[in-house]
């Protein structure tokens, strides 16, 4: 990627990395967390998902939003917002108040399009795979030291990293507002249609070539969220960790986000592509969920964790490009925001999925089903067509 372009994208990444940051504080705790509160295994999903059920209403909803009235406004007030439902999430009395104030932040939440749409928006065709791994580098740091400083601050007690989160808020929204420019012309032609329109995703779904890999998104996706959601339950109950050493394992698997999304998808998608960047990566993650599953414990967990992590990361910005050159530019935001959509749709329903094979089958059942899925997404990758053949689509 050029300097040019590298310096248009650096503000909203450095928005996105500051709000994953504080995303990334709360993980390693929310477990422990929402069980001092009485919550049951089951229920402790449900807090995961009913985060994700509020980001798969809302992604829509802010990536039309950014077509029709610009990137900046949104990305202001989801940040702004996401500050003030945490410090609710931190305040919270009862289990109740903690589902409330976690559906909201999730609402918040939803601006991951919208920082696409942004970076889509700043980059060219040939370096939006780059553009969209520092957007997924920005996850992995948000994966690696949100958690590591959260499972460290909870030894301070649970509600301390929460606090901490929603500071590191309300100073991402102060810096966004002074340095965060708008990328889109507003009052461009748009085809967004209405702000909240149930058409937006089926239209995507139909597309001959997009539908294929967001529906690969959320096959991914899924079985990726079973084993988020389970983790913690996992390390707690099988290899008896606490929020400290949760948060260092997220580390790892951040720190790996870092080195692949933020240095080398750029060449690695020059070697290979993207189809196969993907298929390799789904391999990967399945090879590590499936080796979750069993472990009992030591070295073999970061083992895991590390094939998992690595797959992601190959994975994940390659097939955020290839949906992204599918669509036209006016589309951009409705594309990804759809995308997005069924992503936290996924991360709404596994969850549940996760907490009962927990429950109700053996502790490592999300890590098997989850892997069982990925080799099923691997299979679908047959039908996904490289961005070189994008072009020659009608």
């Amino acid at each position: 990627m050029s300097s040019r372009s590298l310096s248009a994208v650096g503000p909203v990444i450095l928005a996105v990395l500051i709000d994953l940051i504080g995303f990334g504080l709360v993980i390693p705790l929310l477990t422990f967390y929402s069980e001092d509160y009485g919550a049951t295994a089951v229920q402790v999903t449900l807090l995961m998902a009913v985060y994700s059920l509020a980001q798969f209403l809302f992604a829509p909803v802010w990536g039309q939003l950014s077509d029709r009235y610009g990137r900046r406004p949104i990305m202001l007030f989801s940040i702004a917002g996401t500050a003030v439902t945490l410090a609710g999430f931190a305040a919270a009395n009862s289990l109740w108040l903690l589902f409330v104030f976690r559906t909201l932040n999730g609402m918040c939440a939803a601006n991951i399009s919208t920082a696409q749409a942004y970076v889509a928006d700043v980059t060219t065709p040939e370096n939006r795979a780059r553009g969209m791994g520092l957007i997924g580098a920005s996850f992995g740091v948000g994966l690696s030291l949100g958690p590591w400083i959260g499972g460290e601050l909870s030894q301070f007690g649970y509600v301390v990293p929460i606090w901490a989160a929603a500071a590191l808020a309300a100073i991402n929204f102060v810096w966004a507002y002074l340095k965060l420019p708008e990328s889109r012309v507003v009052g461009a032609k748009s085809r967004s249609g209405r702000t909240l329109d149930p058409r937006a995703v089926t239209r995507a779904l139909g597309h001959p070539i997009l539908g294929v890999a967001i529906g690969l998104t959320f096959v991914a996706t899924f079985a990726f969220s079973m084993m988020e959601a389970t983790f913690t339950l996992v390390a707690e109950h099988v290899w008896s960790m606490g929020a400290h050493n949760v948060g260092r394992m997220f580390g790892l698997i951040g720190g790996i986000g870092i080195v692949i999304q933020g240095g080398l998808i750029g060449r690695l998608v020059k070697a290979f592509g993207e189809r196969r960047l993907v298929a390799a990566g789904y391999l990967l993650t399945a090879s590590g969920l499936a080796w979750l599953a069993f472990v009992q414990g030591g070295p073999g967990i970061y083992g895991g964790c590390a094939l998992i992590a690595t797959g992601m990361s190959l994975a994940n910005p390659s097939l955020q490009s290839i949906i992204s050159r599918g669509a036209s530019a006016d589309d951009q935001g409705t594309v990804l925001g759809a995308n997005q959509s069924l992503s936290a749709l996924a991360r709404a329903l596994a969850p549940t999925v996760g907490g009962m094979l927990f429950t109700h089958w053996f502790m490592g059942g999300a890590f098997l089903a989850g892997a069982l899925m990925m080799l099923g997404a691997l299979l679908l990758t047959i039908r996904l067509k490289a961005p070189a053949e994008l072009a020659s689509s009608p």
